[in-house]
């Protein structure tokens, strides 16, 4: 057992682990914003053909939502594992089954071939999806944060964080290039295949990087620890620990989550709705500005983690919640032109602040828990909350849209999950300076108060 100063890694492996986690969360961004393309353009035709339109529309879309249903029973499950076995095994199965499955779909048979057992499939895969999403992030984010030099670990551990918009321009881009190349019939016919079984050469490539890499040396020093006080004292399981230690940690990230969340569907999902029905723009104009906003927000995400451990992870996310919560009625106005430089403006601004919440996140849910119930707690508070915001938020958005006519109550929805966010991370303590092989069971350290270069014999991980 180790019990003096954990060496970080050789700098040239950091950037592989660093890629090893980024793999994995931009095909998670890829598949999302992929079938959900995929279900608002052929699947109500292809998998419940003998609907009306608008109810295959809607049909389609409730086996998009399946997928969010499932995270909570994947981040429990992984959580449970990651803990006990390691973050990288579980990594690896996560990847597997993710990528395994969104290669499958390009492979289904539709109604035409296989009649009623077509949307049942379909209903499978996107279930293996969401329960392999479901642990996903909370192990990408892990092995980067036990990783390397806790003063840049802000920094570092936001790259995985960039996996959203770097999915959501891949995901776009293929489907953009397709659109253009083939006719509508031929899109509809093989050609909506194509992105889903390129997801097959971004697996292999994410499996090659991430059994190149070595297991966390923060997890390996705690399972030592554990290991040799099994025989004296049976260790609990993970969830258990981190519901009786670290429920308000659980409850902390969860707040946290409600304004990220719920933020980012409305200014990137929802806007193309809006913008259409409201704001007289085209739709591929809306998604236009997503994709210029997205290249911003990627670029953006690692300048706010490196922010972080400069001044702490919670004034960074502070400030974002709070930007987001103005910026609302601003950026609907700036909708309601129709201009696209102003649409390109609203959206840009919008994710620019998101991404103040969204960098440090990383860093800041892995230094709330112990080493050995991390990746449940981590899991746990950001997937239960995921279905509570950001799942339903373009249907509430869209409901508040037909019930009033107005964004004004959709900016009122953002600001209240605003006012949920500031009290979370407000009342919780600041994290940046933890060691996190010494965070004891509720979240103490011995680094909470003192710098981590001033902290005796403290450990860069």
């Amino acid at each position: 057992m180790a019990s003096g100063t954990t060496a970080p890694p050789p700098p040239a492996s950091l950037p592989r682990i660093v890629a090893a986690s980024l793999i994995g969360t931009t095909i998670e961004w890829y598949d999302f914003f992929l079938y959900g393309s995929a279900a608002a353009l052929v699947f109500n035709k292809l998998f419940f053909p003998d609907s009306d339109p608008l109810v295959g529309t809607l049909l389609s879309f409730l086996t998009y939502a399946v997928g969010f249903a499932a995270r909570p029973l994947g981040a429990l499950v992984f959580g449970h594992y990651g803990d006990r076995l390691g973050r990288k095994k579980l990594l690896v199965l996560s990847l597997l089954m993710m990528g395994g499955a969104t290669f499958a779909i390009g492979l289904l048979p539709t109604h035409a071939t296989v009649g009623a057992a077509a949307p049942v499939l379909l209903t499978t895969l996107r279930l293996i999806q969401g329960f392999a999403l479901g642990g996903e992030w909370g192990g990408a984010v892990l092995l980067v944060s036990e990783h390397g030099d806790a003063r840049r670990r802000g920094f570092w551990a936001s790259w995985p964080q960039t996996g959203a918009p770097a999915g959501q321009l891949l995901a776009t881009g293929v489907l953009s290039l397709l659109t253009a190349l083939l006719s509508d019939e031929a899109f509809g016919t093989w050609g909506w295949r194509i992105p889903f079984l390129l997801s097959g050469v971004l697996v292999m490539v994410g499996l090659w990087i991430r059994l190149s890499v070595d297991e966390s040396p923060v997890f390996k020093e705690a399972l030592e620890r554990a290991e040799s006080r099994r025989a004296a004292e049976p260790e609990k399981l993970p969830l258990v620990s981190v519901l009786r230690d670290h429920w308000r940690d659980v409850l902390v990230a969860m707040g946290a989550r409600m304004a990220e969340n719920i933020s980012y569907y409305v200014i990137t999902a929802f806007i193309l709705v809006y913008a259409t029905t409201s704001a007289g723009v085209s739709k591929q104009t809306a998604l236009n500005a997503v994709l210029i906003g997205s290249a911003v927000h990627f670029a953006v995400i690692p300048a706010w983690g490196a922010l972080s451990d400069r001044v702490g992870r919670r004034p960074v996310y502070l400030l974002g919640a709070a930007g987001v919560g103005l910026w609302m009625f601003p950026f609907f106005s700036l909708v309601d032109t129709g201009s696209f430089g102003y649409l390109v403006l609203a959206v840009t601004v919008g994710l620019v602040l998101h991404g103040a919440m969204y960098a440090p996140q990383a860093a800041y849910f892995a230094e709330m828990f112990a080493t050995r119930m991390r990746y449940s707690g981590a899991s746990i508070g950001a997937q239960f909350a995921s279905v509570a915001a950001g799942a339903p938020a373009p249907l509430i958005a869209t409901a508040l849209l037909e019930s009033y006519g107005t964004s004004t109550p959709i900016s009122l929805y953002v600001i209240a999950a605003v006012v949920l966010t500031l009290i979370a991370v407000g009342v919780s303590r600041e994290t940046r300076h933890r060691d996190l092989a010494e965070i004891t069971p509720g979240g103490d350290a011995a680094a909470d108060t003192a710098p981590a270069a001033e902290a005796p014999k403290a450990r860069t991980v």
